[in-house]
C-alpha cells in the first residue's frame, strides 16, 4: 500500500487533465499506489477528484477528499470526505496548511501543479520535497524526489 496526494493552484487550467490522468494511472499500475488524498478547494482539486473517480472505475483505489474546515450541516457531496485529526483545534487561518501537512505526512508521492511561488500550493510542494516525497511536477517534465 502506498499513498499519493496532490497540490495545485485553485485557478488551474483544465488542459492538465490528460497528463494528470496518465501520471496518476502510472502510479497505480507501476508503483502500487492505491490511496489518494485530495483537497477540496479550487479547480485543481476538482480536476484531480474527477480523474480519481474515473480511475476508481478501472482500479481498486481509495480516494479521500480531505477537508480543511468542519463541514456545515447540509453540505452536499460528503462522499469520500475525511477530516484530519486535530483540525477542530486549528484556527481557520491555518486550517489549509494543517490539512496539507497532514496529507504530506501520509503519502509517498505528490503530484503538483505549481506555476508561481506566492501560493499555498508552492509551500506544500516545497515541504513535500523537504520531507523526501517523490514529486511529479505537472508544469514541467522534471520529477523531483526519490528516484521516480
Amino acid at each position: 500500500m502506498s499513498a499519493c496526494t496532490f497540490f495545485g493552484h485553485r485557478d488551474c487550467p483544465s488542459n492538465i487533465r490528460p497528463r494528470l490522468f496518465a501520471e496518476t494511472e502510472q502510479l497505480i499500475t507501476q508503483r502500487g499506489v492505491d490511496i489518494f488524498y485530495v483537497g477540496t478547494q479550487g479547480a485543481f482539486d476538482r480536476i484531480v477528484y474527477s480523474v480519481l473517480k474515473e480511475l476508481r472505475r478501472k482500479y481498486s483505489i481509495r480516494i479521500y477528499r480531505v477537508l480543511a474546515y468542519m463541514p456545515k450541516p447540509g453540505d452536499a457531496d460528503n462522499a469520500d470526505t475525511i477530516l484530519p485529526e486535530g483540525i477542530e483545534n486549528i484556527s481557520p487561518r491555518y486550517a489549509i496548511v494543517h490539512r496539507n501537512n497532514w496529507m504530506i505526512d501520509r503519502c509517498k508521492y505528490v503530484i503538483a501543479y505549481v506555476t508561481h511561488i506566492s501560493s499555498g500550493a508552492y509551500i506544500s510542494f516545497e515541504r513535500a520535497k523537504l520531507h523526501g516525497k517523490t514529486i511529479i511536477l505537472l508544469t514541467s517534465h522534471q520529477n523531483y524526489g526519490n528516484g521516480y
